[in-house]
């Protein structure tokens, strides 16, 4: 079977992106998990497949991890999502929606950027007391479409994110499915720099949405500071994240902005 994809990255978090409208394709996880892998494979965070909406948007997202599993939502991958079926028309969209398994979402063209309205966070528990050896720091979570946990450093270029983020993501507080673990230091009032180990990923990665979303309503709930809030990522991108807060540690009309870029197109010979 030869496989057309795309291959994107949105602030260097990168997908292999298929067009699976007619639902012709089926994946399997192994296979998934080797298509994604960097070294036999195309090599990527994750893949994301187009399938025909069943709710009345104007498509469903279906987002794979790079070991194969579905995961609920991506940021990253939700912007380049945009992007992509933006373009699947004769006359490129200004905006689509798209439904995830955590909700309708919506994605804008702003310039360069796309900007993706995201599912209102849930589960908030600020100081959840888990402690990892190599961590001093309070550790937060909060579900911004997938699970977060969140720890505030002053260290964060130092930091042992791999030891540390693998250490939250398997901690007994967040099985049995366990959690992304994010990462931030305060670089102004509004503007913060993350670092996340991603589940399923199973390491560091140059950028997280959802995890970005996590940090900059933590931080604002640890400092007040306002919408929005730029966050700078280790692949070197800043985006911005909006919101609004009821002030009771409840949000609603959060938004992530930045790039999505189209890398490549290529095919390959799945041998079945």
């Amino acid at each position: 079977m030869i496989l057309n994809f795309f291959k994107m990255n949105g602030a260097g978090n990168d997908f292999v992106v298929i067009d699976n409208r007619n639902l012709d394709t089926n994946l399997d996880t192994d296979t998934i998990a080797a298509l994604c892998d960097r070294h036999r494979g195309i090599g990527a965070d994750g893949l994301l497949a187009v399938e025909p909406a069943e709710n009345g948007a104007d498509y469903k997202f279906r987002y794979y991890n790079a070991d194969g599993g579905e995961a609920e939502m991506c940021g990253n991958g939700a912007r380049c999502f945009g992007r992509f079926t933006a373009h699947l028309t004769d006359e490129v969209k200004e905006s689509v929606t798209f439904e995830t398994i955590a909700g309708t979402l919506t994605a804008e063209m702003v310039g360069h950027d796309v900007r993706i309205a995201m599912s209102d966070p849930f589960d908030l528990e600020m100081d959840t007391d888990v402690k990892v050896s190599g961590l001093d720091s309070a550790v937060h979570f909060i579900n911004t479409g997938v699970p977060h946990a969140v720890a505030i450093v002053d260290n964060l270029p130092e930091l042992d994110v791999v030891h540390c983020g693998a250490a939250i993501r398997y901690h007994d507080r967040f099985a049995p499915k366990g959690t992304n673990a994010n990462f931030f230091q305060v670089i102004a009032p509004d503007h913060i720099a993350i670092r996340t180990y991603e589940r399923g990923v199973e390491g560091e990665t140059l950028a997280c949405g959802t995890g970005m979303c996590a940090c900059a309503l933590i931080h604002h709930l640890t400092t007040g500071a306002p919408s929005p809030i730029k966050v700078d990522v280790a692949g070197g991108d800043t985006l911005e994240i909006g919101f609004v807060s009821d002030g009771n540690g409840g949000f609603t009309d959060v938004t992530l902005s930045g790039p999505a870029d189209f890398v490549f197109e290529g095919k390959i010979d799945l041998g079945e």
